[in-house]
């Protein structure tokens, strides 16, 4: 018994060991303070399927992409909503839902703990999106090559999913304390709703 329990907890540590060791790095595409970060995960581009990720809401309930299947969705990542270019960022999307066609989710993605998100959330007045957590699988952030290596925080970044689960839109906002282009990011998302739309 203890020679198959040794045998299986090694298997596990080498399983481990392996999975560390092949997951992918960037480097080069982002700086933070005028230094370049690590991101952790695979990069996807515009035309590439867009993986099925799994997140958190506030209870803890499990949310998937694949929950809004049929509908164009625009993720808007952020590294914390506690921080002012963050905060900013999801207001302001919250702010242009009702500018956008119906068929269209908005889905603000951090790894920040559901409690403080439902907190900003409240104090913020923030209600016309979803606001998501990567904090318990970094499914998202592992997925979607977001992760900060050594932060465990999510790289700035817009995407615009369509119906079909392609990505019509990505941008990878090279300067964390910079703003993404919000213009650009709601045009791709009402053009992609547009498509969508039964002929």
């Amino acid at each position: 018994m203890k020679k198959l329990l040794s045998l299986i907890l090694g298997g596990a540590i080498v399983a481990s060991s392996a999975m560390a060791f092949e997951q992918k790095e960037t480097v080069g595409l982002v700086v933070a303070g005028g230094k370049p970060i690590t991101l952790l995960g695979k990069q996807l581009y515009t035309g590439y399927d867009a993986p099925n990720f799994d997140v958190v809401d506030e209870r803890f309930n499990k949310i998937s992409l694949t929950d809004f299947k049929g509908r164009t969705v625009l993720i808007s990542a952020v590294p914390s909503l506690d921080t002012g270019v963050c905060s900013l960022q999801t207001k302001r999307f919250n702010e242009e839902v009702g500018n956008l066609p119906e068929n269209v989710v908005v889905l603000t993605i951090s790894a920040d703990l559901p409690f403080a998100q439902k907190r900003f959330c409240n104090t913020e007045g923030v209600d016309a999106l979803k606001v998501v957590s990567d904090s318990v699988w970094h499914d998202f952030g592992e997925k979607y090559g977001l992760i900060i290596k050594d932060m465990g925080l999510l790289s700035r970044s817009i995407f615009v999913i369509n119906g079909r689960g392609k990505i019509v839109y990505k941008e990878l906002v090279p300067d964390i304390s910079k703003h993404p282009d919000y213009d650009k990011a709601l045009r791709a998302a009402k053009e992609s709703a547009q498509s969508d739309l039964p002929i």
